[in-house]
């Protein structure tokens, strides 16, 4: 795995929360994986987004392989490989190697429950315009947003093969993967462990949720990326969040000519932070390293890169978690 812009720290060499945040890895996913690391540089962003996969994914009574068709539909609406191909090989895990291939190849599942999933899952790129809600369980409705998220930091901080040559796109490789995941795949794993190692959300948990671990999780993650904002001034802020809310997820087709157009309005000094805020939005993977190297000029740490892409990210999730009624199944 390549990072774009910057190598983490090894994740033998973390301390504190981070650490904590590993371990909880180690015990309940498949280790330090590269999404996590590239969050490592603001370790309560990392724990608030591992905190969100965790609670949403990977624990509760939910169908895990409903779950993970949700998050390989998802990063296929965003166009980001790299998770698709990730959960396909978890879907091998759990024993379902048809469906998993079904995914891989973009296809839409034999099983019509599953069908159903995957044409909601991908509505939700654009809520407004699908008039998308969720009758979902909390854990599948937050897997969905979870993915909405780390697809985007992802896509804007790591090169999209998850193996070298793209050896993950093998049909043989993702099933051999996914056997040598299986247990961990199949292991129950307890709600609410991860939200020890969360600050206290300034915000209540949102009303789809009701009282699951899942909506505790979406808030402490709101609140640590909206922090990212902080980086930018008023004017660069409401930009990002007006463009997210009458763009509606659409694609652009030229996204570097399309960003260069929306901040020639902001401030000087916030033109380029914008631009990585919106890129982070709408087409994460454009974010190039001239855009960057030009952050980097005021903004040298690599804290603050992560900070700008995952304020842009939680403001495309957040249009999608604010398209939801209260009333869940």
């Amino acid at each position: 795995m390549t990072y774009r812009f910057f190598t983490p720290e090894p994740a033998k060499a973390a301390t504190g929360l981070t650490a904590e945040v590993y371990r909880q890895l180690w015990d309940d996913f498949l280790g330090p994986v590269p999404t996590f690391q590239a969050l490592s540089a603001v370790p309560e962003l990392q724990a608030a987004t591992w905190a969100l996969m965790r609670e949403a994914l990977l624990a509760g009574d939910a169908s895990r392989v409903d779950r993970e068709l949700v998050a390989s539909a998802v990063s296929r609406a965003n166009r980001w490989r790299f998770c698709v191909d990730a959960h396909v090989m978890l879907l091998h895990a759990l024993g379902e190697h048809e469906l998993g291939e079904v995914v891989a190849r973009g296809g839409t599942p034999a099983e019509p429950r599953h069908a159903e999933l995957v044409g909601w899952a991908e509505a939700s790129r654009s809520p407004r315009a699908a008039g998308w809600t969720s009758p979902y369980r909390p854990e599948v409705t937050g897997t969905l947003l979870a993915f909405h998220f780390i697809n985007r930091v992802v896509s804007a901080l790591l090169d999209p093969d998850l193996l070298p040559g793209g050896l993950q796109r093998s049909s043989l490789v993702r099933s051999v993967g996914g056997r040598l995941y299986a247990k961990t795949a199949r292991g129950p794993k307890e709600p609410g462990q991860s939200l020890a190692l969360l600050d206290a959300s300034t915000t209540p948990p949102p009303a789809w949720a009701g009282d699951s671990p899942v909506g505790v999780a979406y808030a402490a993650l709101r609140d640590a990326a909206n922090r990212g904002g902080d980086l930018l001034g008023d004017v660069a802020r409401q930009t990002v969040t007006a463009t997210v809310r009458w763009e509606d997820g659409r694609f652009p087709a030229r996204p570097a000519d399309w960003a260069v157009d929306l901040v020639r309005d902001v401030p000087g000094a916030d033109r380029i932070g914008t631009r990585i805020a919106l890129l982070a939005a709408f087409a994460p993977s454009a974010v190039s390293a001239g855009d960057v190297a030009l952050w980097r000029l005021s903004h040298p740490a690599d804290t603050d890169l992560v900070r700008v892409v995952a304020f842009g990210a939680i403001t495309a999730t957040d249009h999608v978690a604010r398209a939801l009624t209260s009333a869940h199944l």
